[in-house]
């Protein structure tokens, strides 16, 4: 007797089973990205160390999550996505345990590197599994309610790291992932199908090639801040990481099976929409991290309060996000995600011009409402426009190099916006943050308007011919990878 196919209701609980599991999933690894900085005074506290030291919280979970998203979904493609996410679910996890746990400022480190191996084998399977359970006809939607989820995570970090050291203590920062991965391990395992990728052996050696150069980038990138951009660490890794990619472009090229097929940045759709991403998130990341150390260190509020001020920004992925994703699925990704992007980077220019050592909230609001609907009209038809410019057995390495460049970009834009700022300006006074923090925000602002331009770069959603006269009109035909 021939198995019977689920129905319509079965479909739809299977699909918002997904929703919920990828999105909470996706939630804990990107918000782990920032929740940890209002809390180092904290730390520095309880461990000691000066300030400098204790960053290496922030940037070795950076650095393993950028270094090992694509040979995770590399992974889930051979070994099975739930298989590897439920892998990824369990190392998190742990880690984060670990980190709560932590008796001294080295173990807290080597923890947080170990969370990060754990995000970046979950993070890019979330869309992959997502994609799978979803129709094709309402994936702009639950694209829109994992943006929003996402981006509330990545834009709320430093008000749930604050929030929870004042009210109880850093270590909760950590305990917080707990029990949501342990009530996702049984649900992921019970509600998500399993699936796989090309079924190509593994390309180790495009693996070491992006591994490496990735780790190298990021860590010059991370470093450079802290000990100047001249130092001799920083140029060898920079320029290590830089060759060690450009053989894996070059590998890319011309191995059988690689990692990453360069063919795939034939596509305008795939090249347009990761270099929008790596732009916006270099804008983003930087801006929030500057932003939130004035409104506590300069205007005088605390964590909750510097938090709950920035909602307007970091709280309207949950309003708008859905809407966008409807607005992808019925016009298309390429529109709505240039026109958010162009009006996040009218936000942080308004910022730009009305920051003072004294500037009101009053002042603020509009650059905060501004910037939370650029940022919620991103996040969704992104991710649409990632998985609809790929073969759907291409769509965990794309996935993967995705994420990959948005953490490259989190980390070049706090590296970069963190140099000006500090060039320009500093914390001795109210007024020389100011006049650090007004140029690094123009650059912000400029480098999201150039993710814009990225985003037109993008195909436009192709029409079939005019009907003729009282003929209905044909739906227009999807976005995919035109090589």
């Amino acid at each position: 007797m021939s198995q019977q196919l689920p129905s319509p209701a079965e479909r739809r609980g299977g699909a918002v089973w997904a929703l919920v599991i990828t999105g909470v999933a996706g939630f804990m690894a990107a918000l782990d990205n920032l929740v940890v900085t209002t809390a180092l005074p904290s730390i520095r506290q309880d461990f000691g160390g000066e300030l400098d030291d204790l960053e290496w919280t922030v940037s070795a979970y950076t650095l393993t999550f950028a270094v090992l998203l694509m040979f995770g979904a590399a992974l889930g493609d051979r070994f099975g996505r739930r298989r590897l996410f439920l892998v990824g679910i369990t190392v998190f996890t742990g880690a984060s345990a670990a980190a709560a746990m932590a008796p001294g400022i080295d173990a807290l480190i080597a923890a947080r590197a170990v969370q990060g191996v754990g995000a970046a084998i979950m993070m890019p399977l979330t869309l992959t599994l997502l994609t799978a359970a979803v129709p094709a006809a309402r994936r702009g939607t639950a694209y829109g309610i994992w943006g929003a989820v996402n981006g509330l995570a990545v834009a709320s970090g430093p008000l749930i790291g604050g929030s929870l050291t004042e009210h109880l203590s850093w270590q909760w920062i950590f305990w917080l992932n707990v029990p949501l991965g342990l009530a996702l391990l049984p649900l992921a395992r019970l509600r998500l199908s399993e699936s796989f990728g090309t079924g190509a052996p593994l390309d180790i050696r495009g693996t070491l090639l992006a591994s490496g150069g990735l780790f190298g980038i990021v860590y010059g990138l991370v470093r450079a801040p802290v000990v100047g951009w001249s130092d001799g660490l920083v140029l060898l890794a920079l320029f290590a990481g830089a060759s060690l990619l450009a053989g894996f472009v070059f590998h890319g090229i011309r191995a059988r099976n690689p990692m990453l097929p360069m063919r795939l940045f034939r596509s305008r759709a795939f090249a347009g929409i990761n270099a929008a991403s790596l732009l916006m998130f270099l804008g983003m990341f930087g801006s929030i991290f500057l932003l939130s150390q004035y409104l506590q260190g300069v205007l005088g509020y605390s964590p909750t309060e510097a938090g709950l001020r920035m909602l307007p920004w970091t709280g309207m992925p949950m309003l708008v996000a859905p809407l966008a994703g409807y607005l992808s699925d019925r016009i298309g990704g390429r529109p709505v995600v240039a026109t958010g992007l162009f009006l996040q980077a009218a936000g942080l220019g308004w910022f730009a011009l009305v920051v003072e050592a004294d500037t009101s909230y009053a002042a603020q609001l509009p650059a905060l409402v501004i910037s939370g609907i650029g940022m919620s009209l991103y996040f969704a038809p992104a991710s649409s426009l990632v998985m609809s410019s790929v073969l759907p057995q291409e769509q965990g390495i794309a996935s993967g190099a995705n994420n990959a460049l948005r953490e490259v970009g989190g980390a070049l834009g706090i590296a970069v916006m963190a140099s000006i700022f500090s060039s320009r300006g500093g914390y001795e006074s109210a007024q020389t943050f100011v006049d650090g923090l007004r140029p690094a925000l123009w650059v912000g602002a400029a480098a999201v308007a150039v993710a814009g331009a990225a985003a037109l770069y993008i195909p436009g959603r192709r029409r079939t011919a005019a009907p003729g006269k009282g003929a209905a009109a044909p739906a227009p035909v999807p976005e995919t990878a035109a090589h």
